[in-house]
């Protein structure tokens, strides 16, 4: 492999280290459980964050499709990786505004929805590079690779966060001092600031992916505006041909209900930790910590697994044990560990809250890089960024299904613990398409056909 060769697969790399902080920071284990706080109830805390992440995700559904077929046409990849990364900054910059005395819950999700969106938005394009990088049986190694290197970056991040910013209610920090750069604890600046710090470690490491990462120039076959023009009936056409490339039909369906419920353990796992354990933003930060280390080391050995073994039986047995962990979840309380009832001031439910959460990170960082390199046997080679588009489509277009549903059965059954049931649910029918999945993909004939 050529010098230019490596820098580009790290410039790709960077990407995920860049980016990674806005769900390790912002999605779960710093900003949600501080959403938490504010509110002061987890029940409520737990709806309304379903509620916004839903609304974010029906945009997101709604668009990425056209997106991916208009960079197909148009040509210009990194032009839309550059406006989605504004929306990146934009959103995530300004959660510093969720100060104590003057929330606005409405607003504050809008600006995590920005930020949200911009992030997926970027992450189809960045995705659709994947291809160009090696040879076909090497992707899932440099798409575990990537998974993995995002992870460290998410864990320095927070490990940083809260170490020098991030304040308990005593307003010290994880190593018993006050907030750094002199932000005020009793606003919550050193937590709010989480915003801006995800925002600007965003800035600095996407230097490298700007500078590392050339997309080989592709003469555009229509201008955007002409692009615009044409996609949605060539969308409605390709959505209508699915039915005759099966494989990949079943594994955008599998995948839209696995990744959903994925999501779900991410976006509610610190608030669930925070409401039905009574943990602060700094006890759900640590467990963070654990969980991302996991994510990490099982993100590389997931890729090595998908070298080995190919991406589906590594999809498999991930969620397999996703769906085992999130039964589990629901019976660890502060009174009761799986239907047995603890001491008072017991830490048992807290240690097994760590190992759970070690589990999904270890299983849902193997579960994407698996999940990435699938992506690539099922895609149209030609319509490369269109297929990662449908890919985000199905991400996102029952995306709603787990925040809401989470969101509606906590509010009707009044615990959190129920209200995360319907995430076994979404894991079950994932596994059961995935029956439908051929493990290398459409056959050549398949796409001529289509």
């Amino acid at each position: 492999m050529t010098g230019s060769a490596r820098r580009r697969i790290w410039g790709w790399w960077f990407f995920d280290w860049a980016s990674q902080p806005y769900a390790t920071l912002l999605l779960t284990f710093i900003f949600a459980p501080y959403v938490k706080e504010l509110l002061g109830d987890g029940t409520a805390a737990q709806a309304a964050w379903g509620y916004g992440v839903g609304a974010a995700g029906i945009v997101i559904a709604l668009l990425a499709p056209i997106l991916g077929a208009v960079a197909d046409k148009s040509g210009h990849r990194m032009r839309w990786i550059v406006l989605f990364s504004a929306c990146y900054v934009l959103g995530a910059s300004g959660l510093w505004l969720a100060h104590p005395e003057a929330f606005s819950l409405p607003l504050i999700l809008f600006l995590f929805g920005l930020g949200l969106v911009g992030l997926e938005f970027a992450t189809i394009f960045t995705n659709a590079l994947l291809p160009g990088l090696g040879a076909r049986d090497a992707l899932g190694r440099i798409s575990g690779g990537g998974w993995a290197f995002g992870y460290v970056g998410g864990l320095i991040a927070l490990v940083v966060m809260l170490l020098f910013f991030a304040e308990n209610e005593a307003g010290t920090t994880l190593i018993g001092r006050e907030p750094a750069l002199g932000l005020d604890p009793e606003t919550r600046e050193g937590t709010r600031f989480v915003g801006p710090f995800v925002a600007l470690w965003y800035l600095v490491f996407m230097i490298p992916f700007f500078a590392w990462v050339r997309v080989p120039p592709t003469p555009p076959i229509a201008t955007v505006r002409e692009s615009l023009a044409t996609c949605l009936p060539e969308l409605r056409s390709t959505l209508a041909r699915l039915p005759r490339t099966p494989s990949l039909f079943a594994y955008l369906a599998s995948s839209m209900f696995y990744r959903d419920a994925l999501n779900g353990m991410y976006v509610f796992g610190g608030i669930y930790a925070a409401g039905v354990l009574g943990w602060s933003v700094v006890d759900v930060g640590i467990f963070g910590i654990l969980a991302v280390i996991s994510g990490a080391l099982f993100s590389w050995v997931g890729g090595l697994a998908d070298y080995r073994f190919g991406p589906k039986p590594v999809i498999v047995f991930n969620v397999v044990l996703l769906t085992l962990v999130a039964v589990a979840v629901i019976f660890v309380s502060r009174d009761s560990l799986f239907g047995l009832p603890v001491a008072p001031g017991s830490n048992l439910p807290d240690i097994a809250f760590y190992v759970l959460g070690a589990a999904i990170g270890a299983a849902g960082g193997a579960l994407q890089t698996a999940s990435r390199t699938m992506m690539v046997r099922q895609s149209n080679p030609a319509r490369i960024t269109e297929s990662f588009g449908l890919y985000a489509l199905a991400g996102k277009a029952t995306s709603f299904l787990a925040p809401l549903s989470i969101g509606i059965m906590t509010g009707i059954t009044g615990t959190q613990q129920a209200g995360i049931t319907p995430l076994v649910v979404l894991f079950l029918i994932g596994l059961a398409l995935l029956v439908f999945v051929r493990a290398e993909g459409e056959r050549e004939d398949r796409w001529h056909a289509s």
